[in-house]
């Protein structure tokens, strides 16, 4: 059983930062590939970064710069570090494993476990 449980999540204002948290088990983070995802109202989901079990990162085109994914395999968490928010920011984000991104698909494939997602609000 594959178990992300995302925290982390708030209102902030423009410009602000918030980092996001996905626990999970060791097994998983030295295993699985893991990625975050995220979602607005109305949108479809989007790719954000990914992070490999040797450590090698992958960010969305569109989104790299002010995302920075990491993990801690003694904590058992995956985190996104977001910078610089902005209104447009504002999504649900989901911690995922076994994105197809790293085996060759795309980011609108999707990933084969999801976290239940928490809100970040930006205004």
């Amino acid at each position: 059983h594959v178990q992300l449980v995302e925290s982390g999540g708030g209102s902030v204002q423009a410009g602000g930062s918030l980092t996001l948290f996905c626990d999970t088990s060791e097994f998983i983070l030295a295993t699985y590939c893991m990625a975050w995802f995220r979602q607005s109202p109305g949108k479809e989901r989007e790719g954000i970064a990914s992070i490999n079990n040797e450590g090698i990162t992958n960010y969305a085109d569109s989104l790299e710069g002010r995302f920075t994914i990491s993990q801690d395999n003694v904590k058992k968490t995956l985190t996104l570090q977001i910078d610089n928010l902005q209104p447009e920011d504002t999504a649900a984000y989901y911690c995922a494993a076994e994105p197809l991104v790293c085996y060759g698909g795309t980011w609108s494939e999707g990933a084969a476990y999801w976290g239940q997602g928490t809100q970040v609000t930006v205004s």
